[in-house]
């Protein structure tokens, strides 16, 4: 009787488990759509966070350095926003001013991470850039055919 006892806390438990696992599911995929269904922006520092997350994972970092790439992160991320929502400045000038905010992003990582994290970073920055002009590429000829 006390195997058997023993055997269904444990189904339940794991039931239990399993379903707080697909709720925090739904919340978190909930959370980058609105009510109608329309997707959402992420505010900068949920981009932060969600950055840090990542590099965390990736690059193995110390609590330290976790601490310093989210901080970096938003910084970087509230002055990118700020930046995209600033109606004064042209198109170009936006482009300059994000090209200079992803460098100081980097240089700021560079005194934060190891050698080896860092190179793993940038390639894996360079693999998405590399990316990203390939979709637009394949858009532009989209767009002129």
């Amino acid at each position: 009787m006390k195997r058997y006892m023993i055997c269904i806390s444990s189904l339940l438990m794991c039931l239990l488990l399993s379903v707080h696992a697909n709720s925090m599911a739904q919340v978190k995929h909930t959370h980058a759509v609105d009510s109608t269904g329309k997707r959402v922006r992420w505010s900068a520092d949920e981009k932060a966070d969600k950055m840090s997350d990542k590099l965390d994972r990736r690059l193995n970092l110390t609590h330290k350095q976790d601490a310093d790439i989210h901080a970096i992160n938003t910084d970087i991320t509230r002055r990118m926003d700020a930046l995209k929502n600033n109606t004064s400045l042209t198109k170009k000038d936006k482009m300059q001013q994000v090209k200079a905010l992803n460098e100081e992003r980097s240089q700021r990582f560079k005194s934060v991470l190891t050698p080896e994290q860092y190179k793993k970073w940038n390639d894996w920055e360079m693999k998405k850039k590399e990316q990203m002009e390939a979709r637009m590429d394949k858009k532009q000829q989209k767009h002129n055919s």
